[in-house]
């Protein structure tokens, strides 16, 4: 008589343990993209880009690491902010002065930067102790405007509107100037960035922030003290925005305040949003799809000034571009509210089951 031996394959992900739930990637074909896309993207990309694409390439980094920042705050811990732009124009300024006055090195400015950056957020994250929603969005609003004017008058430290020159970024007596070694840098420092927010929210600190944003009662209720809690989101938040503020003082060579607006505040809300709020690839979606539309409306404008039909109608960029942002939000809210991320993984599915129909 013989025995049948019966072998069960799996058909699907079953996790079986808890670490299973919190790992980064289920699969190791997930695993084996990952390597190839960062392969592809620091082997390929910069030497295959023109120096204007490599440019923009480098734009986007920056503000994927701000937008990787916002989203902690506002998609994982529920928090509007509307001084995200400010933050960053503190660690530009903070990195700036370090580099130019005390003479204190590119590994040693960045870091430190996002801590300065840290440090003011967190002072203007206080009022989220006692108010949430709109309040708390004016809070912020005002924290923009108050960081706007300290940039411009305080004369002595930030030169006001003649800006400051930032030296030369070095590591290890390897100098970093042009857009191709800056390229290196910058998404080096994003993939850090990115590594430690996913990292962070597998930990009792990302779930507690995740509580709050679902219901912050119910999770004072479970132990978790909400104010320290939402003061630490405004911090990482801000770190990131002093990191990404860090990179453009380097990556510019000069430092002044009209960038670091209420206009630069939306853009990474708008990035979030339409990102997806919530999701780390989102946010780098969202850095993505703003800068691109930036570079688009300015081609558009162009034309449209060599035709002569925005002077005919006397227009200009900057209200053309707060139309577009705000009928994209408007679009991706109404259309698809879980934004790129959720487009991005609609698609992956589809070609996963294909043949067979989503």
């Amino acid at each position: 008589m013989t025995t049948r031996k019966w072998s069960f394959h799996p058909c699907g992900n079953y996790r079986e343990r808890y670490d299973q739930e919190l790992t980064v990637f289920e699969t190791d074909f997930g695993r084996l993209w990952a390597v190839l896309g960062l392969v592809l993207l620091f082997g390929a990309v910069p030497f295959a880009s023109s120096p204007y694409l490599l440019y923009i390439l480098n734009i986007t980094g920056i503000a994927a690491v701000a937008a990787v920042g916002l989203n902690i705050l506002v998609g994982y811990t529920g928090q509007i902010s509307l001084g995200h732009g400010a933050f960053v124009g503190v660690g530009a300024y903070a990195a700036a002065i370090l580099a130019s006055r005390w003479n204190v090195p590119f590994l040693a400015a960045v870091p430190a930067a996002g801590l300065i950056a840290a440090a003011v957020g967190m002072v203007f994250g206080i009022p989220s102790g006692r108010i949430k929603g709109l309040y708390l969005t004016i809070a912020t609003l005002a924290g923009q405007f108050i960081i706007e004017y300290v940039l411009v008058h305080w004369e002595s430290v930030t030169q006001g509107t003649m800006g400051i020159t930032v030296p030369p970024a070095g590591i290890l007596g390897w100098s970093i100037s042009g857009d191709l070694p800056f390229f290196y840098a910058i998404y080096l420092v994003l993939a850090v960035m990115i590594w430690m927010a996913v990292n962070l929210m597998r930990t009792r600190y990302g779930r507690a922030l995740v509580a709050i944003r679902d219901n912050d009662r119910a999770a004072e209720g479970m132990g978790i003290p909400i104010f320290p809690y939402k003061l630490l989101a405004f911090g990482i938040s801000s770190f990131y925005a002093g990191v990404a503020g860090a990179l453009w003082a380097y990556y510019l060579v000069s430092v002044t305040s009209e960038p670091f607006n209420l206009g630069l505040s939306v853009e990474y809300i708008a990035m979030v949003i339409i990102g997806g709020m919530g999701n780390m690839a989102g946010a780098v979606f969202g850095a993505i799809f703003i800068t691109g539309l930036n570079e688009i409306l300015r081609f558009v404008t162009e034309a449209f000034m060599n035709m002569g039909i925005l002077s005919e109608y006397g227009l200009n960029l900057a209200p053309l571009r707060e139309f577009t942002f705000g009928l994209a939000i408007v679009l991706f809210i109404l259309i698809e509210p879980r934004g790129l991320a959720e487009v991005w993984r609609i698609v992956r599915s589809n070609f996963r089951l294909w043949p067979f129909s989503y």
